[in-house]
């Protein structure tokens, strides 16, 4: 028994060496949790974020591209228009011009 006894006194100090280093992992552990967890609240929020600008701008680049679509149209109705008044104007011209050397 007192052997017993001695080996229990000899492996007292590293029993408690070891209990201490497992509470200080214990918290290091948690720290490093709570870090984590705040560090993927920052990136999510940040994800998020990046994730509304990216629907804004889709959104304007939707609006753009139909306010050009509208002024293309605009514009092409227009061309039509002045092709038309072009060739009767030619048309008027030519007979002027046919009517002046009939003369």
């Amino acid at each position: 028994m007192a052997e017993s006894d001695n080996l229990e006194a000899t492996m007292k100090p590293f029993y408690q060496r070891a209990s201490e280093a497992e509470d200080r992992l214990a918290r290091l552990e948690a720290a490093l949790s709570e870090k984590k967890e705040s560090g993927n609240e920052e990136l999510l929020k940040r994800v998020s974020e990046l994730q509304s600008e990216l629907e804004n701008v889709k959104a304007e680049q939707v609006a753009e591209r139909q306010k050009a679509t509208k002024e293309l149209e605009q514009l092409t109705a227009e061309n039509e228009k002045l092709k038309y008044r072009i060739t009767h104007l030619i048309r008027a011209v030519k007979e002027d011009g046919s009517k002046l050397s009939s003369k």
